[in-house]
């Protein structure tokens, strides 16, 4: 009978003890639980494959931007150009037409003196007269601060 109690308090002891201390092997880990969260529902499809898919079939060594009638010629001023060289920024037909259509953007907007951003440099634009004022390379705008302007735009 003692032998009996014995096991019925263990059992019981067990059942506690698994109740307060779950077993902590067998609970999710945050990878699990991200994986089933964003798992994919059967039909569902992803916008970010869709995406990729889209990117990978465009050949992105291709002017991205075309050679709409964006507005007005763009301008760059002797200072803008001796940056320019000596920062060995080459301003090519894209990276013109960017700029063409970032102040065509930025008119329509009241920008006035602008900072326009690319995969290549950051300019800043007096939108007023269509000019480039000065320009530096992407290895450098970290640590620059861009002052007195009004608006930003990314033309990636």
């Amino acid at each position: 009978m003692l032998t009996l109690r014995m096991q019925e308090f263990t059992i019981n002891m067990n059942k506690v003890n698994s109740f307060l201390i779950p077993n902590v092997s067998s609970l999710p880990s945050d990878t699990q639980k991200a994986e089933k969260a964003n798992a994919l529902k059967q039909g569902e499809k992803s916008e970010f494959k869709g995406l990729v898919d889209q990117l990978s079939q465009q050949d992105l060594r291709q002017p991205q931007v075309s050679e709409k009638n964006v507005g007005q010629e763009v301008n760059v001023s002797s200072h803008a150009m001796k940056r320019l060289q000596e920062r060995n920024i080459e301003l090519d037909g894209n990276e013109y037409m960017k700029l063409k259509e970032a102040m065509s953007k930025l008119k329509n907007k009241g920008g006035h003196d602008s900072l326009v951003i690319t995969n290549k440099a950051a300019y800043v634009v007096d939108v007023d007269k269509n000019t480039v004022v000065t320009a530096v390379d992407k290895n450098n705008m970290n640590e620059n601060v861009f002052t007195k302007i009004d608006s930003t735009i990314f033309m990636m």
